[in-house]
């Protein structure tokens, strides 16, 4: 009995200093850490807008081969705005 509640204590009192330090340290968490980011905001934009493009172009392939016709960017951003609207009008409690 003595054993456990001693490492129950030992653990509660490291715990404890690692949020005392964590509570009084000046700097951010990631110098804490020393975490750096590996891209910048606007590489990972460029990424996104990059994925975007390529899938794009690859449901359009896919689209020709089927014969139906192709989409781009514009067509999309109409359909997501009526389904929204038509979500919006139904009162879909999953969208919120």
């Amino acid at each position: 009995m003595g054993f456990a509640l001693l490492t129950l204590g030992m653990l509660a009192a490291i715990v404890g200093v690692l949020m005392l330090i964590g509570h009084f340290y000046k700097g951010s968490t990631a110098d804490l850490v020393d975490w750096k980011p590996i891209r910048s905001p606007e590489v990972e934009a460029q990424n996104e807008l990059d994925d975007v493009r390529q899938m794009l172009e690859a449901q359009n392939e896919m689209r020709r081969r089927r014969g139906a016709p192709e989409i781009d960017e514009q067509g999309i951003r109409v359909e997501v705005e009526e389904e929204e609207l038509e979500r919006l009008r139904r009162g879909d409690p999953f969208g919120a």
